[in-house]
């Protein structure tokens, strides 16, 4: 392979700050990922980080909105949410037992998924989530 060449392809879509976003946030991942074994996790993680940051973030206030990637691969995929920020600190983890109401969002993506990575800049922060083909039978992702 060329060095210049990937295999890989990759997707954006920007979505407003409502909460009826997330849900077609949801299904533009599942389109995407059709037929692949990681679709449903890949799915209930963009759930997720969507709407987080739409309740944690500037993202759902007036004008606000979130920015969606997927990303594949032959050896993984990788999802993306981009907030607004206007929060002091960058999304954590935080290990919150059974029945609580709040705050086991992102420590459920980082059970699900093989490596989570927090990126936090000026304009908000980013969460990527990446799973593995490697683990699957027969290493195939798509």
């Amino acid at each position: 392979m060329h060095e210049y060449t990937s295999t890989a392809r990759v997707w954006g879509l920007s979505c407003p700050g409502f909460p009826e976003e997330v849900s077609r946030a949801r299904r533009w991942t599942r389109d995407i990922l059709r037929g692949s074994p990681l679709a449903e996790d890949a799915e209930l993680i963009v759930s997720e980080l969507s709407a987080n940051a739409i309740l944690h973030t500037a993202s759902g206030r007036e004008y606000g909105s979130f920015h969606l990637a997927v990303a594949v691969s032959a050896q993984v995929v990788a999802v993306s949410v981009t907030d607004d920020g206007g929060t002091a600190t960058a999304p954590k983890v935080e290990h919150q037992d059974q029945d609580a109401e709040h705050g086991r969002g992102l420590g459920m993506v980082s059970a699900i998924a093989h490596r989570v990575v927090v990126h936090d800049s000026d304009q908000g922060h980013t969460v990527t989530a990446e799973l593995y083909a490697d683990t699957l039978l027969g290493g195939h992702p798509c």
